[in-house]
């Protein structure tokens, strides 16, 4: 009851403040992790899980046309047990608790040894607001060891670019919930008017926009419920745009030269505004 109503009096301060005089001005993007910063599902977690399988025995292997149409069932403890029953073998919580450590093992190995890679244009936009000293924030439904596995893998040498993180090891509720999201605003210490975050799956963008941050969307190809979501987003765009690599736009103010930059970013703030 107590952490009910402290989520509510959070939501209810920014609802309050965002009704006045809106802020434009950009003082913190909120980055999601799996699929927005790095395609970590086809090459992370599907691959954890197949060695997980072989580990074990099974005669299962997912691949990448199986791996969209199971991602519809959250959770990879949900989505092993679903796919057992499909298979006809119902297993028990222990030996479904056993897989998902074992997947969990591989999964931290390989994002480690940077088996994934920054989605296009995510290290221009990093460095742009870097150097521009706009903080950036993780904002993830993942846990801590999780998150800090990619950073190795990603960054060397401990170079990663945020100022902090908001994980599920921080909140009770996850995405679509808002409480990251409500967090992340207070850590931060920025108003809703002055954020913005970068997602690609409905639940991300329902967390930011319910937590009255305007959001910014690079879908994820598997997300089925994610077209009827974009009227959410202050734009939809495919990625964030590489000067070989053009980005393709669906909605919002018309990006130049087919790139995501920090200008654009102040741009969406004060449209909205």
């Amino acid at each position: 009851m107590v952490d009910e109503f402290m989520h509510c009096a959070v939501w209810f301060n920014h609802f309050v403040r965002s009704q006045q005089k809106p802020m434009s001005c950009l003082q913190a993007v909120f980055w999601d992790v799996d699929g927005t910063l790095a395609d970590t599902e086809m090459d992370g977690h599907r691959p954890a899980f197949n060695a997980a399988f072989a580990d074990f025995g099974l005669n299962w292997h997912w691949d990448p046309g199986l791996y969209q149409r199971l991602l519809s069932i959250p959770g990879g403890g949900q989505r092993m047990a679903s796919y057992a029953v499909e298979q006809g073998t119902p297993m028990e919580p222990e030996t479904l608790e056993y897989l998902k450590q074992l997947k969990q093992d591989h999964y931290l190995k390989r994002i480690r040894s940077g088996a994934v890679a920054l989605r296009p244009g995510v290290a221009r936009l990093l460095k742009e607001l870097s150097l521009a000293g706009i903080p950036q924030w993780i904002v993830t439904s993942s846990g801590d060891a999780s998150v800090q596995a990619l950073m190795e893998g990603l960054f060397a040498g401990g170079s990663d670019p945020f100022a902090g993180s908001v994980t599920s090891n921080d909140v009770p509720c996850h995405k679509p919930h808002p409480d990251p999201y409500l967090l992340a605003l207070e850590r931060s210490g920025v108003e809703p008017t002055q954020a913005l975050a970068i997602e690609d799956s409905a639940a991300g963008l329902r967390a930011a926009t319910d937590a009255l941050i305007p959001c910014l969307l690079t879908p994820s190809p598997w997300d089925q419920e994610l077209e009827h979501e974009f009227h959410r987003a202050v734009a939809v765009v495919d990625h964030l745009g590489e000067p070989t690599l053009p980005l393709r736009q669906t909605s919002g103010p018309s990006c130049r030269q087919g790139l995501i930059t920090l200008e654009y970013l102040h741009q969406l703030l004060v449209d909205r505004a």
